[in-house]
């Protein structure tokens, strides 16, 4: 059995734990602009849940049983807060 077989999954999942994880903690930080808060309010409500969403990214990557799941569960997340980031940017759903 090849290195490449054997160690793939586990590669994924440390892949999806630093970059997935940082996605999701950067579409939570965005995304809290779109809260019903004043600015200041809202980009410091979303710098701090981005410290527990990267957190429970990590942790959800490597509970799940397969890499499969925590990619699919990563990209659960993500889309509400793509929709909710999306409508706070320029030009998006609410300009």
């Amino acid at each position: 059995m090849s290195a490449i077989v054997r160690h793939g999954p586990l590669v994924s999942r440390i892949v999806a734990a630093i970059f997935g994880g940082y996605a999701l903690a950067a579409l939570g930080s965005v995304a809290a602009l779109a809260l019903p808060m004043s600015k200041p309010q809202a980009v410091l409500s979303g710098m701090l849940a981005s410290f527990v969403i990267y957190a429970c990214a990590v942790i959800w990557v490597f509970a799940v049983r397969s890499a499969r799941r925590a990619w699919a569960g990563l990209v659960i997340v993500a889309v509400p807060l793509v929709l909710a980031a999306w409508s706070v940017a320029p030009g998006g759903l609410l300009s």
